[in-house]
Formats: C-alpha cells, sequence, structure tokens
C-alpha cells in the first residue's frame, strides 16, 4: 500500500472532515480514504472526454472567428554538402 501526505488543508475543511468520520465511525484516514475513492470511482465511469466537457461549457459562450495567415512556400532543405 501506498502512503501519501495533504500539506495546507485549510482549518475549517479538516475540522469537517474530522465531524464526518466521527458520525462515520472512523478515523479521518479511513474518511478520507472512502471520500477519494468513492470520488474516483464515480468520476472514471462519465464517459464523457475532456474534450466534451471543455466543449459543453465554451460553446453556449459563442465562438470567435479567426483570420487563417496564407501558407507560404514550403522552404528548400539545407544542403550540408561541402
Amino acid at each position: 500500500m501506498a502512503s501519501m501526505t495533504i500539506r495546507n488543508i485549510d482549518e475549517s475543511l479538516k475540522a469537517r472532515l474530522r465531524i464526518q468520520a466521527a458520525k462515520n465511525g472512523r478515523s479521518m484516514e479511513d474518511e478520507a480514504r472512502d471520500i477519494l475513492r468513492t470520488a474516483l470511482a464515480s468520476g472514471s465511469s462519465r464517459g464523457s472526454s475532456l474534450l466534451k466537457a471543455i466543449r459543453s461549457r465554451i460553446e453556449p459562450l459563442g465562438g470567435v472567428d479567426l483570420e487563417i495567415a496564407p501558407r507560404e512556400r514550403i522552404r528548400n532543405p539545407p544542403k550540408f554538402e561541402e
């Protein structure tokens, strides 16, 4: 099993975790482990790609028409012979 240390947690968040753990009869560590397990199990079953998630948030805001620069002629490759 791997170990993990989480630093810089707000005191209010830590207090909420402690209270929730006590309500469930668990240690704070067990409660945090259960929260992570639940969050990651439900996140993987969404089936939506990151692209679709971003597009669903941005698309209602409208689009922007960008001017595409004309392509230039392909340069000749460098010659390395003497």
